[in-house]
C-alpha cells in the first residue's frame, strides 16, 4: 500500500514514521501557532493526501505532548475521499500558552482498514447479558 503526499506549502514535512514498526506517522506543523490557555487551535499541515479506498487516516494524540503539555487532539477522520489539506485540531488544557513553530510534530495518524456496512432499521434488538447498561455498568 502507498499513501499518496502532496506539499501544498513549500516549508511542509512530509510525513513520516519515526521507527520502523511506529503504528503512526507524524504530522507536522506547517507554520508557526499559539495554542492559547483552555484553548484551542487548527494546525495546519501544509499537505493533502491520497489514502486508498478501504482505509481511512485517523488523528491521535503524540504522547509527550499531551503528557508534557497537555495538549490534545480533537482526534479526527481522514476519509479516503478527501482531498483538502490536513489538519490537526488541538486544545491546550496547560496553564499557560503553547507555541508550535513550523515543523514541529503536532500528532500522529494512524492508516485503519474501514469496513462500510449496510444499516438496517429494525424492531428489537438482540439480547445480551450487558443489555442497555451504560455508563459505569461494568464497576470500578
Amino acid at each position: 500500500m502507498e499513501i499518496k503526499i502532496k506539499k501544498l506549502h513549500p516549508e511542509a514535512v512530509v510525513p513520516s514514521y519515526a521507527y520502523a514498526m511506529d503504528a503512526g506517522m507524524d504530522l507536522f506543523a506547517s507554520e508557526e501557532i499559539i495554542v492559547p490557555v483552555g484553548g484551542t487551535a487548527i494546525v495546519s499541515t501544509g499537505i493533502a493526501m491520497e489514502i486508498p479506498e478501504g482505509y481511512a487516516g485517523l488523528i491521535w494524540d503524540k504522547s509527550g505532548l499531551a503528557v508534557n503539555h497537555g495538549l490534545k487532539t480533537f482526534g479526527g477522520v481522514i476519509d479516503a475521499g478527501y482531498r483538502g489539506e490536513v489538519k490537526v485540531g488541538i486544545r491546550n488544557f496547560n496553564s499557560r500558552e503553547y507555541v508550535i513553530k513550523a515543523g514541529n510534530k503536532v500528532a500522529q495518524m494512524l492508516i485503519q482498514k474501514i469496513e462500510s456496512p449496510r444499516i438496517v432499521v429494525v424492531d428489537e434488538l438482540s439480547d445480551t447479558s450487558r443489555g442497555d447498561g451504560g455508563f459505569g455498568s461494568s464497576g470500578k
